[in-house]
């Protein structure tokens, strides 16, 4: 195989708001960071172990301002996308370097303003069975239709 391949994809929790940049010409970057978690127990003291990665993500034009619209801190969303490193000079005169993913696509998988819409719209609704439980609780598992 000859080629190459930079593809990431994530799902994980918004750490913070997204931060807008505008550009003369009408174009614009999002930047926000993403958590991701690893949960695994230690074998030797059987303690369960949660280890946070935090990316930084990039979104463009059309994309940062859907992101900005409806995400807010604390909501789930998975992202596909690609590593790219990037250098500027820091007021200091210093060098800086980061490595960012520069998104490509998403889908929002949960949102605060979703949640808070389910609720607000649960409490003026009916009473109805929600649990998604079949009415007949005798039902093995073998008899299910899929």
């Amino acid at each position: 195989m000859n080629g190459t391949l930079n593809k990431v994809m994530l799902i994980g929790y918004l750490g913070d708001a997204i931060k807008m940049h505008y550009f003369e010409g009408g174009n614009c970057i999002g930047r926000f960071q993403l958590a991701t978690n690893e949960v695994y127990i230690n074998k030797t003291t059987n303690e369960k172990i949660t280890s946070t990665e935090w990316h930084n993500l990039v979104v463009r034009n059309k994309a940062a301002e859907l992101c900005e619209k409806y995400l807010s801190k604390g909501d789930k969303i998975y992202v596909e996308g690609r590593i790219k490193s990037r250098q500027w000079q820091a007021e200091d005169g210093s060098t800086k370097q980061t490595m960012e993913i520069q998104v490509t696509e998403f889908t929002f998988l949960t949102t605060k303003k979703e949640s808070e819409n389910n609720k607000s719209t649960a409490a003026g609704a009916d009473s109805k069975n929600t649990n998604f439980e079949p009415e007949n609780k005798t039902l093995h598992i073998n008899d299910l239709p899929f």
